[in-house]
């Protein structure tokens, strides 16, 4: 912001000399008119020979004039373009760049317009992608939803439990897709509101782990915590435990029979370290830099795309970080930490 507040006062400082020196020229060609309408008045006045140099200091006031308002032309152009993006901008045409031409001050103003629309673009193209995304995770349960209720209306399903089950699960399915959708917009638009009160991560993790305990058995997995001692922190225990939630659930669905699942967490310098850990298949390369963007899925997902973004925006509110590390055939590590005084 400095730094704009003296491109700015330089802009205005070179604008105002401008008019200065325009104000300037102006008089003495005023000046200079009247001395020629004196002259013409006394011709006899001035020495015949000196009488063809009369014009001469006219000729300058011109020749200043004119380059006086070019330099201002030039300044004030550009400006000019900004403004005609802007319009455009508000019409909705976010595809509007500006070229950077002109002075200093003003070619870091087009390039700032132009960075800002950039990210306008952006931000409408993911606009209408979640919505896309939206719509098609809502489609499915719904269909079947509506499927099975013609059905028993029909008379072509009995109306027994067998066939009401996968009408309330898929609703189920569906009061966890507007939550989580909810949640990932108010922590993405910074109005979440955290409850944040002293919290024995041990002991959220240990009870958190507790929870998927018989999922983990069912799966043929290990499942333990081993989080040291005298871990307290001031945090949404909540939220941190949907966090938690969130990256247990993930290591349940791609971990094999077999296989083991482990919380840990420690203090290291002034954060205090979480992660879950798995022995599944791994995550590809490829896609490993974007598991963190919402509903993006790989091509074995079987989840809405939406776990692990709602566990990055429930860290970043706390002011940690979350990352993840994965080696195809060895398992995925998700690693977050969070400042021991939030």
């Amino acid at each position: 912001m400095r730094a704009w507040h003296k491109m700015r006062g330089r802009f205005f400082w070179r604008i105002g000399a401008l008019l200065a020196v325009l104000s300037i020229l102006a008089c003495g060609g005023f000046a200079t008119l009247f001395w020629l309408l004196g002259v013409i008045d006394a011709p006899h006045a001035i020495p015949y020979a000196a009488r063809p140099f009369r014009i001469i200091p006219f000729v300058f006031i011109l020749a200043g004039l004119i380059l006086a308002a070019r330099a201002l032309r030039r300044a004030a152009s550009p400006v000019g373009d900004v403004m005609e993006a802007t319009t455009r901008v508000a019409e909705g045409d976010y595809t509007v760049r500006v070229v950077e031409r002109g002075p200093r001050e003003v070619r870091a103003l087009a390039h700032a317009f132009n960075s800002m629309v950039a990210r306008l673009q952006a931000h409408d193209e993911q606009r209408r992608s979640l919505l896309a995304d939206v719509t098609h995770e809502l489609r499915t349960p719904l269909t079947v939803v509506q499927g099975n209720l013609e059905g028993l209306l029909d008379g072509i399903y009995p109306r027994d439990d067998a066939h009401l089950e996968p009408i309330l699960e898929e609703t189920r399915v569906l009061s966890r897709l507007i939550d989580d959708l909810r949640t990932l917009t108010l922590a993405e638009s910074g109005a979440l509101k955290l409850q944040k009160e002293p919290t024995d991560l041990a002991m959220l993790a240990s009870e958190t782990v507790a929870s998927f305990q018989a999922q983990a058995d069912a799966a043929g997995l290990e499942l333990d915590a081993d989080v040291g001692p005298g871990l307290v922190l001031e945090v949404d225990p909540a939220r941190i435990r949907q966090v938690l939630e969130n990256l247990i659930a993930n290591a349940l669905r791609y971990t094999p029979r077999g296989g083991a699942i482990r919380v840990q967490g420690s203090i290291q310098g002034a954060h205090a370290t979480l992660s879950v850990s798995d022995t599944g298949a791994g995550i590809p390369p490829g896609d490993l830099p974007h598991i963190f963007d919402r509903f993006y899925k790989s091509r074995d997902s079987r989840g809405t795309g939406l776990g692990l973004a709602i566990a990055k925006n429930l860290v970043l509110a706390h002011g940690g970080e979350i990352s993840a590390q994965s080696e195809l055939g060895k398992g995925t590590t998700i690693h977050l930490t969070l400042p021991l005084t939030t």
